[in-house]
């Protein structure tokens, strides 16, 4: 599904190249062009008045942001934007597959709770063969400095940037750390995170339990997804607890995919509706833009070529129990809702991001694909703007995001063990499965405060959604 850019067979100046693919793409594809003034098809009447538009507009960056319709972005936080530009495609590309320059610490950042101004990081998982992992660093660990110097607010982010530093451990203390000595020296690699953290199955009673942790909807692991779930199959799982507290997004595809191998019995049916621009929508077929359950897995390459066509292993469910929490989703978030038309999903944890809508990369080409005719090496300038809203094939989905029935959240003080049925997130959903009742809430956070910072919120793809675009 592609536009063609015609001005790009046009002379257009070295100087503003960038700016006219910025212009040229949001004009295209993003999903609120039609009440972007500046990106109106009226807007200008020749190519030399585009060109004196390009040439006064700043930076790719400051260009695109000015393009944006930020009351439509993100109406649930006007602060904060889903579309973004990127000088650097390839680090985009990578994180799209789990492959990132990292510390392998993913990290939360709470207030102490004597209101001091300081704050505390703990560790909530850790990245098999990153750095951290091979010095020692632990879930549940707790931060409370970096190279020495006490974490605040104002710091958090930047003491984590560089390529190497040392991390203080401190003891919880009812919410306010104190350091207890410990130090790692910690570098930054670049690592491959396998999304599928934890796959095993749990047996209580009567009830064969599978459970998955998954973190990412990465599509080169869709068929190692899909060999857990014949693992489950195998092991005659009678439930499934998918969870997805830590999963931001990714691709629709995978989300698709997995939402077949939870189930099996809907395939062909509609598990999605996309919502474009209107020059988009007026430009292909209405089934151009519906998203159906499958019973196969096929991927090719930028040539056409077939290089995975293998069935998916599904369970045949009726019923799933989800974790999810704050900093759940995108695409997590779309399985819940494509999924909920058709069978019980019943939720665990805490309330959900909220977003509703997807991107595309776009590249500097005639039709904006990697491989475009008359792609643009001179630079790597790509853009992820949001092109199109999902729905359910009810016509719903929730921007507000999706409170769970069953409130639980993560204890600092005592994460537990992924995957361990006494963890205190999947021991809940296991009651829940087990007795048939939602459990009265547990107050996860005794002694501790909201999170105010994620270490995820840095990487490129962070709480994405987003399409194969060719």
């Amino acid at each position: 599904m592609t536009l063609v850019n015609c001005s790009k067979t046009e002379d257009i100046p070295q100087d503003i190249e960038i700016n006219d693919f910025v212009w040229g793409g949001m004009n295209a594809y993003y999903k609120w062009q039609g009440v972007v003034p500046d990106l109106s098809d009226n807007r200008f009447s020749t190519r030399e008045q585009l060109n004196s538009y390009l040439a006064g507009t700043g930076t790719p960056e400051e260009l695109f942001s000015s393009l944006l319709s930020l009351p439509n972005e993100f109406p649930k936080d006007p602060d904060r934007v889903f579309s973004w530009i990127t000088s650097d495609y390839i680090a985009l590309e990578n994180s799209f597959q789990g492959i990132r320059l990292t510390s392998g610490m993913k990290l939360t950042a709470v207030p102490y709770a004597d209101n001091s101004g300081n704050t505390y990081v703990v560790v909530t998982d850790v990245v098999a063969g990153s750095d951290a992992a091979t010095k020692g660093v632990t879930r549940g660990m707790i931060i409370s400095e970096v190279n020495g110097t006490q974490i605040t607010s104002g710091n958090v982010n930047s003491l984590f940037v560089p390529n190497s530093f040392t991390i203080g451990i401190a003891d919880f203390n009812g919410g306010n750390p104190v350091a207890n000595g410990t130090t790692f020296d910690i570098s930054k690699t670049e690592v491959t995170e396998n999304p599928i953290k934890v796959a095993t199955i749990i047996n209580q009673g009567a009830n064969r339990i599978g459970y998955l942790m998954y973190n990412q909807f990465a599509s080169d692991f869709d068929a190692q997804l899909n060999q857990a779930f014949a693992d489950f199959q195998t092991g005659g799982v009678t439930d499934l607890v998918l969870d997805l507290r830590y999963n931001g997004g990714g691709s629709v595809n995978s989300a698709i995919y997995l939402s077949s191998m939870i189930t099996g019995q809907f395939n062909g049916e509609v598990f999605a509706n996309k919502i474009w621009n209107e020059k988009v929508m007026a430009s292909f077929s209405s089934e151009s833009f519906i998203d159906r359950f499958t019973n196969r897995i096929i991927k090719k390459d930028n040539n056409g070529n077939t290089t995975l066509d293998e069935a998916i292993s599904s369970l045949n469910l009726n019923t799933v129990y989800i974790i999810v929490s704050e900093q759940t989703a995108s695409a997590s978030e779309l399985v819940i809702n494509g999924l909920r038309p058709y069978i019980d999903v019943n939720l665990i944890g805490t309330e959900t991001v909220g977003k509703q809508v997807a991107s595309i990369t776009l590249y500097d080409s005639d039709d904006y694909t990697r491989n475009g005719p008359n792609f643009n090496s001179r630079h790597t300038y790509a853009m992820q703007p949001i092109v199109l809203e999902i729905q359910n094939k009810d016509g719903q989905n929730e921007p507000n995001g999706f409170t769970a029935e069953v409130q639980i959240s993560e204890d600092y003080s005592n994460l537990g063990v992924l995957g361990d049925p006494t963890e205190p997130l999947l021991a809940r959903a296991i009651q829940y499965i087990t007795t048939g009742s939602k459990p009265s809430p547990i107050l996860g956070r005794r002694n501790q405060e909201k999170p105010i910072w994620n270490s995820q919120m840095r990487n490129p793809d962070y709480n994405t959604m987003y399409i194969t675009f060719k």
